[in-house]
């Protein structure tokens, strides 16, 4: 059976993965300030964070039209991947274009990720392999129904500046970590709400701290994927995957820079982990 995989731009693929994986990316927009942008293969993301650090106004992002959705399912046989439904509208559009493109002969299954970035790829690999094994697309949809539920998606921030300001980080939890000047292990929750997990007080410590929170998860590494995306932190995430790789038994571990809507919300030095 031939899929259309689909996911919105907050999955952090890069264009030859897309390309590769054969995934159609709907993108987002974001805005700072009056200008807004799209965030599909032609942002010229260094420029847009340069003019992200010195925007005085508003910063955020929007979801995609159910338009744009239905034109990326087609007529055919699809599965979606979106930002959490707590997070963002990504997913109600989805489901508004899923009725617009059934209403055409497709036939759709949108997957509220409960989480964003590294955690979309993760499960846009997680579909790749289950429909390569040839599996029906029922039991397809029920592996990551599950999948999803145990999933784990834990991530560091060197400035929450952005995450605050647009309502992703409670009020409370953003005054501790501002006040007691600490880099913040965050993570989502099972609702697909971001939560505070635990917290260092220097980057020298992250390394150790991420890579623990793994075996906190409790769950068995051996065999499964791991993927790690960052915001202009190559060196880190390279660091974080050899200590992971020391530890813990994943096939495999994907590294990838973040996207537009996940460098927004990351930041510079953002740090996302997802298994």
């Amino acid at each position: 059976m031939k899929y259309t995989l689909v996911a919105d731009s907050c999955c952090d693929l890069t264009n030859e993965l897309r390309a590769e994986w054969e995934v159609k990316s709907v993108p987002l927009t974001l805005t700072l300030a009056e200008e807004s942008f799209t965030d599909d293969e032609n942002l010229d993301l260094p420029d847009f964070m340069t003019r992200m650090h010195t925007c005085k106004g508003r910063v955020g992002s929007a979801a995609p039209a159910p338009g744009k959705y239905a034109e990326a399912f087609g007529t055919g046989e699809c599965f979606a991947v979106t930002l959490s439904s707590s997070l963002s509208g990504s997913y109600a559009s989805a489901m508004s274009g899923k009725e617009i493109a059934e209403e055409a002969g497709a036939k759709v299954h949108v997957f509220d990720s409960r989480s964003a970035a590294a955690a979309e790829v993760l499960l846009v690999l997680k579909i790749r392999k289950l429909i390569q094994q040839g599996i029906e697309r029922s039991e397809i949809i029920q592996k990551v129904e599950h999948f999803i539920k145990e999933m784990s998606t834990f991530f560091v921030l060197d400035n929450i500046d952005n995450l605050y300001k647009n309502g992703r980080l409670n009020r409370i939890t953003a005054t501790l970590i501002s006040t007691l000047h600490i880099r913040p292990i965050m993570g989502a929750d099972r609702e697909g709400n971001i939560s505070l997990v635990s917290h260092v007080q220097g980057w020298k410590q992250v390394v150790k701290k991420l890579a623990d929170t793994i075996e906190h998860a409790g769950r068995d590494t051996t065999g499964q994927s791991l993927v790690i995306t960052h915001c202009n932190n190559p060196t880190f995430a390279d660091e974080l995957k050899a200590e992971i790789e020391r530890r813990y038994h994943f096939s495999e571990i994907i590294v990838l820079p973040t996207r537009g809507v996940s460098s927004l919300y990351a930041n510079e030095k953002g740090i996302i982990i997802a298994f």
